[in-house]
């Protein structure tokens, strides 16, 4: 039994986008937001805590990596874009540690500020699971380190006027917004006024709290609890209205929502809804989900591909990220990608022998 018409045309398009993969050229992508550090310490939980009841964790390893804007950076990178991050940190061990990382991998840093007697933002999660079990570990506790110091306006006018410069000529410009300061409502504005001056689309990933600073963007991405919390707020019977309602309101182009083992659907509002389900039998995590779906909307703009090929684009993204281990640190690599994208596509074919 061959493929139906249907599966034929998702298959000869995944082949495409494999050959487009292997072929990127490098591109300059424009990147502004939050920069902070993710560490992640994993043990064993056996036990309560003889005077509290909480569970005492065995560490066993620590995992301690860049994140938010400079992670997403770090994914441009890694597909073979160049990308031109602006962002701010303290200057600390940790704000002094991330620039190392990144300058490590190649990653430009010329872009990031960095502040005396600011504090670099760290989240560092506890994850723990009984000794013996392969899996269930668990997210037991998550400590954040954040500076509640506005930052100095003259620090954020110095940054969005040397983003403002990097606008022409660059293939996309990607808002990366973790509310924490350096993306304000004026800032974050003109940007995207610059941005549509030089017809230089806009990534948009935004707080819920702060969609008003995404107007006008060409891409918002969403994880399907973003959608769902906005369905309720906005009264919408289902999340396809709210989409519609959400994508009218804010003058987007296309939103985004990444649904975990459901795939990936891109709502526009000039074109049809498109949905790409995911093809994995079970996940392992989800941390670097959306920023994979940035690093992935970026590379479909750069390759000039259509909002079906982007969806597909932006799955198998999700897909790599969703069976990551955590030594694979959750960043996308191209070889990865391609490879996974030649497994969708054989499986289309295998499926229907």
């Amino acid at each position: 039994m061959g493929m139906s018409d249907d599966d034929a045309k998702v298959h000869d398009a995944l082949k495409k986008l494999e050959r487009d993969l292997k072929n990127i050229k490098s591109s300059k992508v424009l990147l502004v937001g939050d920069i902070m550090m993710d560490c992640y310490i994993h043990g064993f939980a056996n036990n309560l805590n003889s005077r509290a009841p909480v569970p005492v964790l065995k560490e066993t390893s620590r995992d301690v990596d860049v994140g938010a804007a400079a992670h997403v950076a770090r994914g441009l990178d890694s597909l073979g874009l160049n990308s031109h991050l602006h962002g701010i940190v303290g200057d600390d061990d940790s704000g002094l540690s991330i620039l190392e990382m990144l300058e490590e991998e190649g990653v430009q840093t010329s872009g990031i500020a960095v502040l005396e007697e600011r504090t670099t933002t760290v989240k560092t999660r506890l994850l723990g699971a009984r000794e013996g079990l392969v899996k269930g570990e668990q997210l037991l506790l998550r400590w954040d380190i954040e500076d509640d110091t506005p930052i100095p306006d003259s620090a954020i006018a110095s940054l969005i006027e040397r983003t403002v410069e990097s606008i022409p000529n660059s293939s996309c410009l990607i808002l990366s917004d973790y509310g924490l300061g350096v993306l304000n409502d004026q800032g974050a504005e003109r940007l995207i006024q610059v941005a549509k001056q030089h017809n230089v689309p806009v990534i948009a990933d935004p707080k819920l709290t702060g969609l008003h600073r995404s107007q006008g963007v060409d891409w918002v991405l969403f994880q399907s609890k973003g959608l769902e919390l906005m369905r309720r707020r906005l009264g919408a019977t289902t999340g396809a209205e709210a989409a519609a309602m959400l994508l009218e309101t804010n003058d987007w182009k296309h939103l985004l929502i990444l649904e975990g083992q459901d795939g990936v659907t891109i709502h526009s509002r000039n074109e049809d809804t498109v949905h790409v389900p995911c093809m994995l039998e079970e996940i392992r995590q989800m941390i670097g989900l959306i920023d994979a779906a940035a690093v992935a909307v970026a590379t479909a703009i750069t390759l000039g591909l259509s909002v079906e090929e982007t969806a597909q684009l932006a799955n198998a993204a999700s897909e790599c990220i969703l069976v990551a281990d955590r030594t694979d640190r959750f960043v996308l690599r191209l070889d990865d990608m391609i490879d996974r994208i030649g497994e969708i596509a054989w499986s289309l074919q295998v499926s229907k022998r």
